[in-house]
């Protein structure tokens, strides 16, 4: 391919109310098309940020039905795009849910699922996260093909594992729907995006949760697409938005030329 291919990153404050969510995603992803978006990318946890840890489980879907995977086939269908669905809960075992990212065509055609490899969980001060206690392990690397090339599922977490995008192989896109705490995602989120760029020679387009929610989470936001060099094409600070950017194929073919660091690795 040849020609620039456009993509987006949703960026929302995800509520308890599953329905509110779908209103917010559908208008969102309906502005990306209007601004010519291929691909669109929803956040991790996109249709369900409860009030508690266990209030997913209500909404926990089968592989092949359920209410939100209708949405995002409907969705893609209509919108005529690629939508990577970020994150829903599906059913793993009675005490624990998979954190499962699935991917439409635009024909509304699931050609992907990647369940989340990588659980976080983190302790300081009041904050205390463990996502182990109510999801299951996922334990395959996902990617699939898109008309600009090979795009590299991952969740959140994730982005701190180097070794997971090295398993996925040669990437035009990796993609980052996520829900980053504010106090890890001020840290280290951009320098992680920006280097899993750089040391992929590939895009990188994250979605996340940005703001304050009603159970009191405050996520960090700054949903962006970075370019193989590690530059930042668009950044979403904060709150409900979008960000859009071109996979531009030469852009990523000068890079992987002029410094060819994928052909020179050893290991």
């Amino acid at each position: 391919m040849t020609q620039a291919f456009k993509v987006a990153a949703i960026q929302m404050v995800s509520t308890p109310e599953v329905e509110q969510n779908f209103a917010a995603a559908a208008r969102l992803v309906g502005q990306a098309a209007q601004q010519g978006a291929q691909l669109v990318l929803l956040p991790e946890y996109w249709p369900i940020m409860g009030m508690h840890e266990r209030d997913k489980f209500a909404h926990a879907e089968t592989d092949q039905a359920g209410r939100i995977q209708e949405f995002m086939a409907q969705l893609a269908r209509e919108r005529k795009l690629w939508l990577v669905g970020g994150t829903l809960p599906m059913a793993a075992s009675d005490s624990k849910v998979l954190n499962t990212s699935l991917v439409y065509d635009p024909e509304g055609r699931r050609v992907a699922r990647y369940d989340k490899i990588h659980l976080f969980s983190f302790a300081r001060g009041e904050e205390n996260y463990d996502e182990a206690r109510t999801i299951e392990y996922g334990g395959e690397v996902k990617t699939f093909e898109a008309p600009f090339g090979r795009v590299g599922l991952s969740v959140c977490y994730d982005l701190r594992f180097p070794e997971l995008y090295r398993a996925m192989g040669e990437c035009a896109l990796i993609v980052m729907p996520a829900a980053f705490t504010y106090t890890t995602g001020s840290a280290h989120w951009e320098i992680l995006l920006r280097a899993r760029a750089i040391e992929n020679q590939c895009y990188v387009l994250a979605s996340a949760q940005g703001g304050r929610h009603v159970n009191g989470r405050r996520t960090w936001g700054h949903s962006m697409l970075v370019d193989p060099w590690g530059e930042i094409v668009s950044v979403l600070p904060e709150g409900e938005g979008l960000v859009i950017g071109d996979i531009d194929p030469h852009r990523l073919q000068y890079v992987r030329e002029s410094l060819p660091a994928l052909r020179h690795r050893k290991l």
